[in-house]
């Protein structure tokens, strides 16, 4: 049991620090060009060990930016690592040289530094220096020791060692006994260096006088502090049983290939026992201090004394393993004889190189030049000799190489320009081979990824493009795509599209397309025109996002599809006064006679301007026909007594378009005897052929203002005439009866007057009180609609429409005996108008200032 074992982690501490100030800071040694320390095991963590930015001549303040770091195996420990702010190296994780270095000897920590830009690595080495922190153990706390009462004074019985992991001087160094009479201690030194002890015999023993004895073994360490460990002896008188085996040698030494299976045999020990019979049988065994990793790997049979293999042995871990051997007969008061055995392992190439990445810059810029550095690989082989020599390659068909910079170091860098749109990126097989007989080799592929530069202009699928649009098509809609591809990546080969700038019809290009920037859909931004405009071309730019930007450019070439969207329209006749068109036909016509031609035009083209017309409705179908391609209106018969003498006509005009439109015309056709010199509604109209197919608008603006100005012009020629009329019945002192309006009968109109207004003026026969105008065909047959203005007139602006009859024959007016007995009396009975006749709207603001009469004239009325 280790006196010291109890003092815990604070005296191990002090144990350390005492250490250092004994020893002093550690300084560096070049080690073979590289830097040496020592530091002592068990610090703490965050212990100065050396100050690596000095003793390398590194800028302390770029440490960190230069990525200055201890590269090591994966998986390995990291005992200490680099403070990056003032390049100190300190002690990361405690360090127990026992546990590092357990084969023994010097300890060395072996460091691999690395700083980039430039790429530098160091070696340094750092001696991990044992301390006291162990104390001497004995393999049993207590130990039997059998001793013959025939052993002669001055006989020797080894005793079990004291095991110390500690090297040098903290080791064991010397065994105390505690006073006795019978038995001394004398120290031995093996060839290693190491201690034990030996049982010296002083005086005879008599068993019958003392059957045991106790003795107290220590053992001590020669560190400072010193450390100690103590086991009880037990010695057990025996019967004489005087003759003790012998080995052949009290060392043996045999080598063995760190491949061996188990079940090998090792060695066969050979022990020789004097005595017979029990005394002279001997049993071959591990001594109590031989180590549990050699009880582990070897095995011995106790009456052969063959040591066999047992388990698998490891060169890389351990090449020498120490075997300590008793023999002992078993007759009573049998002694154990020891000796060594030195096994010494052989090397075989049973480990493969290891390929460590120590640094990987990727990806890698395409354009980068050749002997750019890509990775830094470092190789390692656990074998010794031409075992762990190691040779690196990489395949000869990639642009890449491996150059040497230290022993078992490689940078991979480029040797020729690189391409990412051709090979985005390459798996490198580095291959590590040993010079082994049969050689081992590892492959490691490393992925290095090209970065993309901006080196290549978008371009489009297409050199150009020709879309077809209909018009009319909705604002907003979408009209066509253009795609282009840039073999780029990233941001590189992002996409953004846009219209150049440019001009249509005088328009900014941006007032009829819009494209949006992502995808490359074009959308109208208006409802195109086919009568305005029939094709444009645009231009436009496809722009990637890479520094500095690339771009290219396409023709975009729209043409305007023609759509059905324009109605025929009616030029000739074209009615006056907002009525319909009227036309005078001689009863005397015969059939085939021309009444007129309809004319009408289309803005648009092909087959949707194609007209055709035909008779809608008819008063009589079977007296006029349209001939459907030129229009024409023509008697099919001659005009028979009991037709009509007014003839109301539909004629339709209708184009060719999918779905058709059309217009109509309504005509009023009048059977005269005689034909007036008039200007008739069918007059021919000269229509320009830029205006009949492509100005339409034109048109319709020229015959409503004439309309307009010829309705109003009549307006004003009417109002004049009441005007002066009024005021010439005040002043001959005729008064009106105001609140009626007394229709006048006259004769009947001619056809030529009809023809010759719409409106005609008649002054009713002997009667002053009223203005009559009378409105020819306005009404249905057997009435007359006069306009009746009173004197008022010209003091109001309202005036009311109302029907007035005549009274009937058998009915007796009296007011007969009075002034205006001639005249019809005023019916009473309130008739609705002939909703046919309703005027345009046009005229009706007009005719609401006049008070109309409906009369009913059966003795001078005439029918239509």
């Amino acid at each position: 049991m280790g006196t010291g074992a109890g003092s815990g982690q604070g005296q191990l501490f002090l144990r350390s620090l005492l250490f250092l100030l004994l020893a002093g800071p550690p300084a560096p040694r070049p080690a073979g060009g590289q830097l040496r320390y020592a530091v002592p095991e068990e610090l703490e963590h965050g212990a100065f060990v050396a100050n690596l930015g000095e003793d390398l001549g590194l800028d302390v303040s770029t440490l960190s930016a230069r990525r200055f770091r201890i590269v090591s195996r994966a998986g390995a420990r990291q005992h200490l690592e680099v403070n990056l702010e003032n390049g100190i190296l300190f002690v990361n994780e405690r360090i127990d040289r026992e546990e590092v270095c357990e084969a023994g000897g010097t300890c060395l920590l072996h460091l691999q530094l690395l700083v980039e830009s430039p790429l530098e690595l160091y070696r340094v080495e750092v001696e991990v220096l044992d301390i006291n922190d162990h104390a001497p153990t004995f393999p049993w706390q207590e130990y039997v020791l059998e001793v013959a009462e025939s052993a002669v004074p001055g006989a020797r019985f080894p005793l079990e060692s004291a095991q110390d992991p500690d090297m040098g001087t903290n080791s064991v160094h010397t065994y105390r006994l505690s006073p006795n009479g019978f038995f001394s201690l004398e120290v031995q030194t093996r060839s290693d260096a190491s201690k034990f002890a030996e049982l010296v015999l002083e005086r005879a023993l008599d068993r019958e006088q003392q059957r045991t004895h106790r003795v107290l073994l220590t053992a001590l360490d020669g560190g400072v502090p010193e450390h100690s460990g103590t086991a009880h002896i037990l010695v057990t008188v025996l019967d004489a049983n005087d003759n003790v085996p012998a080995f052949d040698q009290s060392s043996y030494g045999v080598s063995l290939p760190e491949d061996a299976p188990a079940g090998t045999l090792v060695i066969q020990l050979n022990a020789t026992d004097l005595d017979e019979g029990p005394n002279g049988e001997i049993e071959y065994s591990f001594s109590g201090h031989a180590p549990p990793r050699v009880r582990e790997l070897f095995h011995i049979e106790p009456r052969s004394g063959q040591v066999l293999l047992k388990g698998p042995l490891d060169y890389e871990r351990a090449n020498l393993h120490e075997l300590y051997v008793q023999a002992k007969d078993r007759g009573p008061s049998a002694v154990a004889v020891h000796c060594r055995v030195l096994v010494h392992l052989l090397d075989v190439n049973d480990n493969a190189p290891e390929v460590t990445l120590t640094s990987v810059s990727t990806p890698v810029l395409e354009d980068a030049p050749p002997g750019t550095v890509i990775a830094v690989i470092s190789v390692l082989d656990r074998d010794s000799g031409d075992n762990g020599h190691v040779i690196c390659e990489v395949s000869p068909d990639v642009p890449f190489e491996l150059r040497s910079s230290f022993r078992n170091y490689y940078t991979l860098v480029t040797t020729q320009a690189l391409d990412r749109e051709v090979v985005p990126e390459y798996n490198v097989s580095i291959t590590a081979r040993d010079m082994g007989s049969p050689a081992l080799l590892t492959r490691s592929i490393l992925t290095i990824l090209v970065s993309d530069v901006n080196d290549n202009a978008p371009r489009f699928l297409q050199p150009s493009y020709s879309v077809y649009v209909m018009e009319n098509n909705a604002p907003g809609a979408s009209i066509c795509s253009v795609s282009a591809l840039d073999p780029d990546c990233q941001q590189n080969a992002y996409l953004s599209y846009s219209i150049a700038d440019g001009h249509i019809h005088g328009m900014p290009v941006g007032t009829y397309v819009s494209i949006n920037s992502d995808s490359g859909h074009m959308y109208a931004l208006r409802s195109l025109d086919y009568e305005q405009i029939r094709s444009f071309q645009i231009h436009v730019q496809a722009q990637d996002a890479g520094f500095p930007p690339l771009s290219a450019n396409v023709t975009v070439q729209i043409f305007v599809l023609d759509q059905n969207d324009n109605a025929p329209v009616i030029i000739s006749p074209m009615p006056r006064n907002g009525s319909m068109a009227t036309e005078l036909v001689p009863r005397s016509a015969g059939p085939g006679y021309l009444v007129g031609t309809v004319s009408a035009v289309d803005a648009d083209a092909g087959l949707n301007s194609r007209l055709s017309y035909q008779l809608l409705q008819a008063t009589d179908f079977t007296l006029f026909s349209v001939a459907p391609d030129t229009g024409e209106l023509r008697t099919l018969r001659s005009f028979l007594e009991q037709d009509a003498t007014r003839q109301r006509l539909v004629v339709q005009v209708r184009d060719g378009g999918q779905p058709a439109l059309s217009a109509t015309v309504s005509l009023l056709l009048s059977v005269v005897e005689t034909m007036p010199q008039t200007l008739s509604d069918f007059s021919e109209f000269s229509i320009p052929p830029e205006a009949s197919s492509s100005s339409p608008l034109t048109l319709y603006l020229l015959v409503s203002l004439g309309s307009i100005s010829f309705t109003f012009l009549l307006a004003i020629l009417i109002l004049t005439a009441i005007r002066c009329r009024g005021e010439r019945c005040s002043r001959q002192g005729d008064g009106c009866s105001l609140p009626l309006c007394h229709c006048c009968p006259g004769s009947r109109p001619s056809p030529e007057g009809l023809k010759t207004s719409n409106l005609t003026v008649q002054p009713p026969a002997g009667t002053t009180a009223a203005t009559c105008l009378d409105v020819p065909g306005g009404g249905p047959p057997g009435y007359c609609y006069k306009v009746c203005l009173g004197p008022e007139s010209a003091q109001s602006d309202f005036m009311f429409l109302k029907p007035c009859s005549p009274p009937r024959n058998n009915e007796k007016d009296p007011g007969k005996q009075s002034q205006l007995g001639q005249h019809l009396r005023v019916s009473k009975q309130t008739k609705q108008p002939n909703m046919d006749w309703l005027p345009p709207s046009t005229q009706r603001p007009a005719l609401k200032r006049y008070q109309i009469r409906h009369c009913g004239n059966r003795g001078s009325g005439w029918k239509g």
